[in-house]
C-alpha cells in the first residue's frame, strides 16, 4: 500500500513540476517610479491586459490569443517586472537581470528612449528578444539590430507630418507660420526630437528661433518659457514628457504666453490625467497620436471590449504610449504562436518576415522592417484638445473637427 501511494505521489509530482515548466517569462521594464511613473504604470497595465488575455478564455474579444487558454497548448505567460526609473544605467543592469538571473524569454519596455537604448544593446549582445513599443527616437531602429523590435511611429515621422500640417494650415487658412520654436528634455528622446523638428522645419523653409533645452524632471521652467517669449515663435514643437509638460503649460500661463501653434511628440499631451489636471489650460494645444479614444471609437472597433478591461486596471482609456505596449505583447504572441516554438531564432524570424493583423494598432497591421526592427505600418494622426476632447485635425480623411487656430489667448 505504502508503495502504491509513494507511486500516486511521484506521478502527482512529476504532473505538478510538468505543469510548472510550462510557463514563459516576459520581462516588462518601464519607469514605475520617477518624473514618468504614471506613464510607465499604464504601460505595465497594458501589457498586464494583454497577458490575462493569453492565459484565460474571452470568446467576447475578436482576437485569436482569446480564443483558448496559453500559448503553445498550455503554456501560460509570466510577467516579472523591473522598474528602470527613467535612469538608462539602471535600465540596462536590469536588462542584464531580467535575461540572466531570472531567465525571460523576451523583454517588453521601455518608454524612455534612453532606457530603451541600453536595455535593447543587453538584448542584442545576449541575442534575445527586446519588443519596444513606445520608445519613439528613430535613432533607435537604425542600429540594424536583428533582435529589436519597436511598434511606434518615430520622431522623424511625426516631424514630417507636423511640417506638413504647417504647410497645410498656411495654404488652407493663411496662417502666417514662418518661423519656430523648439522646447525639449535633455535625453535620448528629446535631442532626437528636437534634430528631427528643426531639420525638417529647416528644409520646409521654416526659421528656427529659438532652441530650448531643459532638465527632466525641473523645478520650474521660468527661464525656458522666458526664452521662447522673447523669441515668440509662430509654431512651437515639444518633446516634453509627464509632469513636466504639465509645468511647461502652467509656465507659459504665467509669463502670459502662447505661440500661434503648440505641438508635441508623444506623451505628455497624450496623458489624459495631466489634461485633466490642466482643465482649459491644456485646450488648443496638440499632438501626434498613435490611438485617442476618439479614434478608436470610430475607426478601431477591436480595441473597445479590451480598452474595457484595461480601464479595470487604471481607470482611464489607453493612450498612444499604452496601447503600442499592449501590441507589443499581443504581437510577441501571434509571433511564437506561428514560429510553433520557444526557440528565439525562430520566433525573431517570425516577427521579422511575417505580417500581422492588428485590430489594436492604427494601421490594422503590423510589420516590421529587417534588419532595424522599425514597424513600417506605424501610423499617427495630429489630434488637438477642444472642449477636453482629442479631435483629429490631420490627416483631414480621419477629421473629426475643424482645428481651433491659433490657439485662443491666455
Amino acid at each position: 500500500m505504502r508503495k502504491i501511494a509513494a507511486v500516486i505521489l511521484a506521478l502527482a509530482l512529476i504532473a505538478s513540476a510538468g505543469a510548472q515548466d510550462k510557463v514563459i517569462k516576459i520581462g516588462t521594464l518601464f519607469p514605475m517610479t520617477g518624473p514618468v511613473a504614471t506613464a510607465g504604470q499604464r504601460c505595465q497595465a497594458a501589457v498586464e491586459t494583454i497577458v490575462d488575455i493569453i492565459n484565460g478564455v474571452y470568446p467576447d474579444l475578436d482576437l485569436p490569443i482569446a480564443k483558448k487558454a496559453g500559448l503553445l497548448d498550455g503554456y501560460r505567460i509570466e510577467l516579472v517586472k523591473a522598474d528602470h526609473q527613467g535612469k538608462p544605467d539602471v535600465a540596462k543592469s536590469e536588462a542584464e537581470r531580467l535575461y540572466g538571473q531570472e531567465g525571460v524569454f523576451a523583454v517588453i519596455g521601455s518608454y524612455n528612449s534612453s532606457a530603451s537604448k541600453p536595455a535593447s544593446a543587453v538584448a542584442e549582445r545576449l541575442q534575445k528578444i527586446f519588443m519596444c513599443g513606445a520608445s519613439s527616437s528613430a535613432a533607435l531602429t537604425e542600429r540594424d539590430l536583428k533582435y529589436f523590435f519597436r511598434l511606434a511611429p518615430t520622431d522623424r515621422i511625426e516631424a514630417i507630418e507636423f511640417v506638413h500640417w504647417f504647410d497645410e494650415l498656411n495654404k488652407s487658412k493663411k496662417a502666417g507660420i514662418k518661423t519656430v520654436g523648439v522646447i525639449y528634455e535633455n535625453t535620448e528622446f528629446g535631442k532626437h526630437a528636437a534634430d528631427e523638428a528643426k531639420a525638417h522645419a529647416q528644409k520646409a523653409g521654416y526659421k528656427v528661433v529659438a532652441d530650448v533645452p531643459f532638465t527632466v524632471g525641473a523645478t520650474n521652467l521660468n527661464s525656458e518659457i522666458q526664452k521662447l517669449k522673447a523669441a515668440n515663435p509662430d509654431a512651437l514643437f515639444g518633446a516634453v514628457l509627464g509632469a513636466d509638460y504639465s509645468l511647461m503649460v502652467r509656465t507659459m500661463k504665467q509669463f502670459k504666453w502662447k505661440p500661434k501653434i503648440a505641438i508635441n511628440f508623444c506623451s505628455g499631451y497624450q496623458d489624459q490625467k495631466i489634461n485633466e489636471q490642466l482643465g482649459k489650460d491644456g485646450w488648443g494645444f496638440m499632438g501626434s497620436a498613435g490611438y485617442t479614444p476618439e479614434f478608436g471609437s470610430r475607426f478601431m472597433k477591436g480595441v473597445a471590449p479590451v480598452e474595457a478591461y484595461f480601464m479595470k486596471k487604471v481607470g482611464v482609456p489607453f493612450d498612444s504610449n499604452s496601447i503600442q505596449e499592449a501590441v507589443a505583447m499581443y504581437v510577441l504572441a501571434l509571433a511564437i504562436e506561428k514560429a510553433g516554438t520557444l526557440d528565439t531564432e525562430k520566433v525573431a524570424e517570425v516577427l521579422r518576415t511575417a505580417t500581422f493583423d492588428s485590430p489594436l494598432s492604427m494601421g490594422g497591421k503590423v510589420k516590421f522592417e529587417s534588419p532595424g526592427g522599425q514597424n513600417i505600418m506605424a501610423r499617427s494622426v495630429i489630434s488637438q484638445l477642444q472642449d477636453g476632447a482629442y479631435k483629429t485635425v490631420f490627416p483631414y480623411e480621419y477629421k473629426d473637427a475643424a482645428p481651433i487656430y491659433p490657439i485662443p489667448k491666455w
